[in-house]
């Protein structure tokens, strides 16, 4: 239980200091042992891959289904926080911390990385490097980017939030599952087992993003400014950035967290707009369209493939895999959407996170993997024309892919930048060292974000649900995720807590699953002449 005075003051003793131990002594172990526990993690990471992939697949398309009933039936009226209140941030604020928490990093390292991989080959495409491929590698990247994920989210936010702001108990997990369980198991060792379990993920989650991300940075800031790529660099970055982090959470979520989201929307929109400009905009739209399309006629094909004639390592290396890694991230982004989604009815919350970061991610990802393929396209025609005017053969005339693939196939962290010099090679607009320095700030303000938001939620966790949790506590988490994602590049482990992280991702989507039931139940049991006279207002309201 929390404690109001001592050197826990309001803070969870129990849970904070089991987590912090078990956090330390894994990074030790990851730095210590590197090849050993490895090797371990990979091996129990394709094994539980492999055999709970199903698992996986089901889960998030019925979590999905779940959440657009809840959404269309009267139990959408349901306001997440007394009947009559009101929300706490705005509608543009609201959607700019939830891109920013959710997606905004992701999308900016594989919008183009990714369809340039599938691209590359697919198991829905029978020739690679073609138009048809192309075509897939757009809806394979729309579906991993899609509404999956953010229904993994919501379902975390939606049961954190129902169950704290509506029925009044503490911001944990533990909440969400009192239907299941009861309120008195669950202040027990069952509670705490949870809560520490999910402060462990979360811790990693942030970290393990944290420290790969910065390698991206380091790649932007030695094409801007020629500072070499190296361990030390990497490790000022995350020094930095943390120290920033810490300083916007110490600020609170209606300062700093929201002022650095707004900004990151603005920023990525001029990037946006700056790509739409300069590059293919016609093929950009219609491929914006078309995917878009080719999405919505394929989701469900797409949800339940799980390449049962194959059983190749294709699903396991992508949709497993991104699944997996939505599920570690589930308890962070589901707790911060909770957080800033007070005073918002369940539709609201369902519809705003689930459709409007949906388009906007699709948009993005057309815009720039749409530009990439572009490109590709006519690096292959330049290289048809060359074998027939040269009259090449043998291995001169096979055709291995246009600049940006052979870019992202050596390092992925190139494409988004190989892609810009296209953009300038084509366009005749010096504009690759503008969007380049736009991109590398981007990052690191996404990143900012996503510490300083990682961290509000690990205290909250640490302070039982506290909204406001202690400033030291805040401080010492945000040291904390620095110093993992620190400690572990050093020690070259990153790799392994990125695989032990998927292990993780079980429970995780255990937890999330009765959270489903749990909210379910809860939900039945709401008076149904409130709900009635909740949805009768809401007509009355439309009609004035």
């Amino acid at each position: 239980m929390r404690t109001d005075n001592g050197m826990f003051r309001g803070i969870d003793p129990t849970v904070t200091l089991i987590s912090k131990i078990l956090i330390i002594g894994f990074v030790v172990i990851c730095g210590v042992l590197a090849d050993t526990a490895g090797a371990l993690f990979t091996e129990m990471s394709g094994n539980i891959l492999h055999h709970f992939k199903w698992f996986y697949l089901v889960m998030a398309s019925g979590i999905l289904l779940f959440l657009l009933y809840l959404m269309m039936s009267r139990f959408g009226n349901i306001t997440l926080g007394k009947d009559g209140e009101t929300p706490e941030f705005s509608m543009a604020s609201w959607l700019s911390m939830l891109f920013s928490a959710g997606m905004g990093i992701g999308l900016l390292f594989w919008s183009v990385a990714e369809p340039m991989w599938h691209y590359a080959g697919n198991p829905f495409s029978v020739t690679s490097l073609s138009e048809e491929s192309a075509q897939t590698a757009m809806r394979v990247s729309f579906f991993h980017w899609g509404l999956h994920p953010w229904a993994l989210y919501i379902m975390t936010a939606l049961g954190l939030a129902y169950f704290s702001y509506r029925k009044g108990k503490p911001l944990t997990i533990r909440s969400a599952l009192i239907p299941l369980f009861g309120e008195d198991r669950l202040n027990g060792w069952l509670g705490n087992a949870i809560d520490i379990m999910i402060v462990a993920i979360t811790a990693f989650g942030i970290a393990t993003s944290f420290g790969l991300g910065v390698v991206q940075m380091s790649t932007g800031m030695e094409r801007l400014f020629g500072i070499e790529v190296s361990i030390g660099n990497q490790i000022i970055m995350i020094t930095v950035i943390s120290l920033i982090a810490i300083l916007s959470v110490m600020s609170g979520v209606g300062r700093g967290i929201k002022i650095l989201s707004v900004w990151n929307m603005i920023l990525s929109l001029v990037i946006l707009a700056g790509v739409l400009l300069f590059g293919p905009t016609r093929y950009i739209l219609h491929t914006y369209l078309e995917g878009t399309a080719d999405y919505v006629q394929n989701i469900v094909g797409l949800s339940l493939w799980s390449d049962a004639q194959g059983d190749s390592q294709w699903q396991n290396w992508w949709t497993a895999f991104y699944w997996a890694w939505w599920l570690t991230w589930a308890p962070f982004v589901g707790m911060f959407i909770a957080r800033i989604s007070r005073g918002r009815t369940i539709r609201e919350l369902v519809g705003g996170a689930l459709i409007a970061p949906t388009l906007f991610g699709f948009f993005w990802i057309a815009t720039f993997g749409g530009a990439a393929l572009n490109y590709e396209h006519a690096d292959r025609k330049a290289h048809e024309t060359q074998v027939v005017e040269q009259q090449l053969t043998g291995e001169a005339a096979v055709y291995k892919g246009g600049d940006i693939l052979l870019a992202t196939k050596a390092d992925s962290t190139q494409a988004i930048f190989t892609m810009f010099d296209k953009i300038e090679e084509t366009s005749g607009a010096s504009v690759s060292t503008v969007l380049s320095a736009l991109a590398t700030l981007l990052l690191i303000t996404y990143f900012v974000t996503s510490a300083d938001s990682g961290t509000l939620v690990l205290c909250t966790l640490s302070s039982r649900g506290s909204l406001e949790p202690p400033q030291a506590s805040r401080i010492a988490w945000g040291v904390m995720v620095g110093a993992i994602a620190a400690g572990l590049l050093w020690a070259g482990g990153l790799k392994t807590v990125q695989t032990a992280t998927i292990c993780a991702a079980l429970p995780a989507a255990i937890l999330v699953t009765m959270m489903a039931f749990s909210i379910q139940k809860a939900l039945r049991e709401e008076p149904v002449a409130r709900l009635n006279r909740v949805a009768n207002d809401d007509v009355s309201a439309s009609t004035v």
